[in-house]
């Protein structure tokens, strides 16, 4: 298939109960070129010079989502555009994003990433310091940041009461959140989980987003 009949495919398949986020991190500018004229605007990039380098390059109308690991010092280069951070874990960075999105004079939605998998090498929060970030007193005071939900990454097993162990856990939390008192800056709407390879269990536990790369550009 092509890039443009994968892009409908899974747009098909997910209909409108999660986001597709293509991620073209490893795909030629020609690639990403063609899915967008397939109709497709969301993509994902997990490197800020690349991220910026595509966004500079593609049409305005598409949105960004960065997805890898954010260090403080290179949220400047994608403060002026970015649509979506999806891999926030520390106060310092909501910070630095707040104070780079203040520059823009625009606010930036970010993402929380909680820390599911087994896998130590992976980021994230777990459920205290979560609970510690959300009840912090100088959250209220990023008024140029919106928290709108969590992400998070399975396992990378293919033992899939494992993965599915994990994403119904993340969507406990979610859930819970979505219940209590969340600062004027935070809502719980989206649930960022699932990739090429666990997508489909990740929408079957609740993802509102998907980030799927390798099944869109090489499929």
């Amino acid at each position: 298939m092509s890039i443009g009949e994968n892009i409908i495919r899974f747009k098909q398949q997910l209909g409108k109960g999660a986001t597709l986020v293509a991620v073209s991190k490893y795909s030629l500018l020609e690639s990403v070129k063609e899915a967008y004229e397939a109709g497709h605007r969301d993509f994902g990039e997990n490197k800020a010079q690349d991220l910026t380098t595509r966004q500079a390059e593609m049409p305005d109308d598409a949105r960004w989502h960065f997805i890898g690991h954010l260090q403080r010092n290179k949220v400047k280069y994608i403060a002026p555009y970015i649509h979506l951070i999806h891999s926030v874990d520390s106060m310092r960075l909501l910070e630095e994003i707040d104070k780079q999105a203040a520059k823009c004079e625009r606010t930036i939605n970010c993402l929380l990433q909680m820390h599911i998998a087994s896998e130590e090498s992976k980021f994230g929060l777990d459920e205290a310091e979560l609970t510690e970030l959300l009840s912090s007193p100088d959250l209220p005071a990023l008024t140029h940041i919106h928290i709108e939900g969590l992400m998070g990454m399975a396992t990378n097993t293919t033992n899939q009461e494992i993965i599915t162990k994990e994403f119904a856990g993340l969507k406990r939390i979610f859930d819970g959140l979505s219940q209590g008192h969340l600062p004027a800056n935070v809502e719980m709407k989206t649930l960022s989980m699932g990739m090429s390879s666990d997508y489909e269990q990740a929408v079957a536990q609740g993802s509102t987003m998907v980030r799927i790369g390798s099944a869109i550009f090489n499929g």
